[in-house]
């Protein structure tokens, strides 16, 4: 290679790899805060169908899941639990939605005694559209929690859940938001 050929050789490896970082960045990026919730209608865990209609006016917590019953799931929904009367002091309504049918997010909320709603996205339409959803090592909805504001606003998206912690760290950044009026 001719050292001219060299040169445009690295100018574009350069041109390139600058471009994809910088997407990169952008692609990780929240793109959620300060976007509407997407609407919604599916069936509860009573077989009650809810839309985010019926959240309107209120904080509202939509926490994507897994799978009901599995380990990291239980303690996610029962740290909400434990935690709910600090939610319902805050105005906070808890919705879980995961690709499980009305049936097994009946046996899970009764097992566990869960009082917030479940819902089931059979179809992974509600995951889908969020960019939640996962095709490995099964098809599921990753763990990611949506806050959304009285005005239906998502005001902060955690991407990246610990189900031991995130029920206390959801609580000091709905007390945090409220206090600044989000």
């Amino acid at each position: 290679m001719s050292k001219k050929s060299t040169t445009r050789f690295l100018t574009s490896t350069l041109l390139l790899t600058s471009f994809f970082l910088s997407f990169s960045a952008s692609a990780n990026s929240n793109v959620w805060e300060g976007t509407p919730f997407l609407s919604f209608s599916l069936a509860d865990q009573t077989g009650k169908i809810r839309t985010n209609q019926e959240f309107s006016g209120k904080w509202l917590v939509v926490y994507f899941y897994p799978k009901d019953k599995t380990p990291g799931c239980t303690i996610e929904a029962q740290n909400f639990t434990d935690d709910y009367a600090k939610y319902q002091a805050l105005g906070v309504e808890i919705v879980g939605v995961s690709y499980d049918d009305i049936a097994a997010h009946k046996d899970f909320a009764e097992t566990y005694e869960l009082p917030f709603t479940l819902l089931a996205d059979t179809e992974a339409q509600l995951s889908k559209a969020m960019k939640v959803d996962r095709l490995l090592p099964w098809p599921h909805a990753s763990r990611q929690t949506f806050l959304v504001n009285p005005q239906g606003i998502i005001v902060q998206h955690f991407k990246k859940v610990k189900p031991k912690e995130h029920s206390a760290e959801l609580l000091k950044s709905i007390r945090r938001h409220q206090e600044n009026k989000s």
